[in-house]
């Protein structure tokens, strides 16, 4: 394997780790409006993605930053062209990383606009980057200069990007409410198990439409294996639910996260943004990579580092792992 294929690969494994892991942080700020009934409630949901919240942030950061590092064409391009919603993105996270440290630190009076900075941060991410997702892997205003010619509005009236917007949502909120149902106990724990099913269901159709599209016109067979494998996952979650079966729940609904990206980015390669003027304008592995030299020393880089942090993390959800429920929330100050 090349290093320009490796990259790729690579680069692709960390918006799988961090879809996977801050798909279901999102869902549970979602449900923080939607599950919790009282000021307990809503503190159990937080607390149950309180130790890891921020640990799961370290990969979206490692991913633009290996976009970066790796393929810079690549970089300038999807920051210059998708600037607004990506600038959303990071605006939302701001201020929703603040409310989780705000929150427990503010009185009766002020903590509801917390909430609704819990709440809104965690909504517009998943909507905005379904939208970058489905609009860069359909099809860009891109010229020979790689520079991103269209305009902002553009994202808003392209089908692909609101059907990605959707599918995202959705599948995160069903991450969201099966990682409830695991890490929770007593009633809330059987609402996020009611929400799950109907939840899995919508996320079937809304990501098989956003699949079918993207393989339809670049995918290959490879792609469209892998891309079955979300809505039979999404199917199975549903059942798992329904038997009370909340670990293999959470791995089916992961399960689904990570194929379906993986099923766009097979689809797409060696294609990392299609340019909807010429074919020939698109940006390739190859047009947008690095020097050969940086990109040999970000992979011995890459193999030294990348295991530490997946053994830290993976030893911090060990640590984390029980259950919480209502008798474990403290009274508040």
């Amino acid at each position: 394997m090349s290093l320009v294929n490796f990259w790729y690969l690579l680069i692709a494994v960390l918006w799988i780790g961090y879809f996977f892991l801050e798909g279901f942080d999102f869902g549970v700020g979602i449900l923080t409006k939607v599950l919790a009934r009282d000021e307990t409630n809503r503190r159990v949901l937080i607390n149950t993605i309180g130790p890891v919240w921020d640990g799961n942030e370290v990969w979206v950061i490692t991913a633009v930053g290996a976009t970066f590092a790796a393929f810079p064409n690549w970089y300038a391009t999807l920051l210059s062209g998708f600037y607004v919603p990506l600038l959303l993105v990071l605006l939302s996270l701001i201020v929703r990383n603040v409310a989780f440290e705000y929150r427990g630190k503010s009185d009766a009076r002020h903590r509801p606009w917390w909430d609704w900075c819990i709440f809104l941060g965690s909504l517009l991410p998943p909507l905005l980057w379904g939208l970058v997702f489905g609009c860069m892997f359909s099809g860009t205003k891109i010229g020979d200069d790689m520079n991103f010619h269209g305009r902002m509005s553009d994202f808003l009236t392209t089908f692909d990007g609101l059907v990605g917007a959707l599918a995202f949502l959705a599948l995160f909120l069903t991450h969201g409410a099966v990682y409830t149902a695991l890490k929770t106990r007593g009633p809330i724990r059987d609402s996020a198990r009611r929400l799950a099913v109907p939840g899995a269901l919508v996320s079937l159709v809304l990501v098989g439409v956003l699949l079918g599209r993207i393989n339809g016109h670049w995918g290959g067979p490879l792609s469209w294996t892998v891309g079955v494998v979300p809505l039979v996952a999404l199917l199975a979650c549903a059942a798992v639910v329904r038997l009370g079966r909340d670990g293999w729940a959470f791995v089916l609904s992961g399960a689904a996260v990570a194929t379906m990206v993986a099923s766009m980015f097979i689809a797409m390669f060696p294609i990392v943004m299609p340019s909807s003027l010429d074919p020939q304008w698109s940006l390739t592995v190859h047009s947008a990579a690095s020097s050969h030299y940086t990109l040999t020393v970000m992979s011995v880089v890459a193999c030294v580092f990348t295991p530490l942090v997946l053994l830290y993390q993976g030893w911090t959800y060990w640590v984390f792992r029980k259950r919480i429920g209502v008798r474990n929330i403290p009274a508040a100050h």
